[in-house]
């Protein structure tokens, strides 16, 4: 794989942390060479859709006053969704950089592109793009090369890992975290910290944005290091070896854990067994995606014991065949989500369908209302029917604005306890957080009830 390619270090900052139910309110982009030198940059920012209700803690963490939500100088969602697929397009091909991104930026651009009708949801995965999360990299550092950094800690003496933390203990200022450009210029700086003091960190990690390399490195059945973390608990070390992969997904891959069992232990024949393994814990099976930029890396290893294992697991073909069905029966059952913006991986689209979407991008509100009508995917004419009101909603009928001002209506003075996106009754629990902790000033704080108080 070549090594040699451009990087766009990006960042979004958002209405909120639902990626189904909130929206990018700022992108900020910085493209630089092999060396990490800049070559261009961006900062975009859009309106709110009216659909969305924002999250006050996200207005007060990001300073977005509520007046800049509707500024008409700004574009709308629909064609922020456009200026950055262009981005993208005029920038690719390049490797797509964020800190947190596989888990979060990464999840808003799809919903931003399939809530928008984009033929394609995965557009920083293809056309030679792909992805690295430097928050990936620093738990990698953490692991591997703990010297390179300094490591803030918190009031309990752990670790920190939050960019606003860790970039300002090793050296970068600034007085504007959470923007979003600001946060790209962190995340610069981290990447060039741990490229110049852990370059075999930084060397592995270039390796694992193809995912054909992945397979190809857990393919060859050597004892593989993986670091991840959960929860609060500080990253950790995984010693195992490739077991299995999944026939229904093949980006999904087992990852024996050698130190928790010994494979030779595992039935094959089995099948609660089977199950079991990929589900109990402590796990004897990960499941490793291989698109999503693992943290797997090559360290020598001494423990003869473990080395051992690793070749009998490789030997085990009818143990790799039967872990690999496993995993494809974990969530079979699994009833598809009650709303269409969690459906997003339901199902892939017909070509048909593809043709109308990319027709639907380029023509005008008029011919998307002729278009929508054509879709086969019910999910696509439900997006383009509510995309239709939020933009020129006097194209649709009564009874159809009707429609989409109550479903608006009824989502925001929802009482539902666990409700997936932000209502009246949370945003007041919000502020109130906001007012006991002091995080704006009174001015701000009295802007932000006001703006609810609607």
């Amino acid at each position: 794989m070549d090594l040699l390619k451009m990087f766009v270090f990006y960042d979004l900052e958002t209405s909120g942390t639902s990626p189904a139910f909130d929206q990018p309110l700022q992108f900020a982009g910085i493209l630089v060479d092999e060396n990490l030198k800049e070559l261009d940059r961006v900062d975009i920012r859009c309106r709110l859709s009216a659909h969305i209700l924002p999250a006050p803690m996200a207005l007060a963490v990001t300073g977005v006053a509520p007046e800049a939500l509707s500024d008409p100088k700004l574009p709308s969602a629909f064609e922020f969704s456009q200026e950055i697929q262009s981005l993208i397009q005029r920038w690719g091909p390049a490797t797509w950089v964020g800190y947190n991104s596989i888990a979060f930026d990464e999840q808003m651009l799809r919903q931003m592109f399939y809530q928008n009708l984009s033929p394609n949801l995965y557009q920083t995965q293809i056309n030679g793009n792909d992805r690295l999360d430097v928050m990936k990299l620093v738990y990698a550092t953490w692991v591997l090369a703990n010297d390179a950094l300094s490591w803030p800690i918190d009031e309990t003496r752990k670790p920190v890992f939050k960019l606003d933390r860790l970039a300002p203990e090793n050296g970068y200022v600034s007085d504007n975290f959470h923007d979003a450009l600001a946060d790209v210029e962190a995340t610069i700086h981290v990447a060039k910290l741990i490229r110049d003091r852990a370059p075999e960190v930084w060397r592995q990690s270039l390796e694992n944005r193809s995912k054909v390399d992945v397979l190809r490195k857990l393919r060859t059945g050597r004892a593989l290091t993986l670091i991840e973390r959960f929860g609060a608990a500080p990253p950790r070390a995984y010693i195992g070896a490739f077991a299995g992969q999944n026939p229904k997904n093949p980006n999904s891959v087992a990852f024996f854990d050698l130190a928790v069992s010994d494979p030779k232990s595992l039935d094959p024949n089995d099948t609660e067994a089977m199950a079991m393994a990929v589900e109990k814990s402590p796990k004897p099976v990960r499941t490793i995606a291989i698109n999503n930029t693992p943290s797997l890396f090559e360290v020598p290893l001494e423990d003869d014991e473990l080395l051992q294992r690793a070749t009998h697991l490789k030997a085990l073909g009818d143990l790799h065949d039967a872990l690999g069905l496993a995993l494809g029966q974990r969530f079979q059952d699994r009833a598809e989500p009650e709303h269409v913006e969690q459906q997003i991986y339901s199902s892939f689209y017909q070509a048909e369908d593809k043709q109308l979407l990319e027709k639907f991008q380029s023509a005008t509100w008029t011919e998307r209302l002729e278009v929508s009508q054509l879709f086969n995917d019910r999910r696509l004419r439900w997006l383009a029917s509510r995309l239709i009101f939020l933009n020129e909603p006097d194209l649709l009928s009564k009874a159809a604005q009707d429609h989409w001002r109550q479903n608006i209506s009824d989502r925001w003075h929802s009482m539902e306890k666990g409700a997936k996106w932000t209502t009246f009754a949370c945003a007041a629990t919000q502020l109130a957080d906001i007012a006991e902790k002091e995080l704006v000033s009174k001015e701000e704080l009295s802007a932000l009830e006001a703006y609810y108080s609607i």
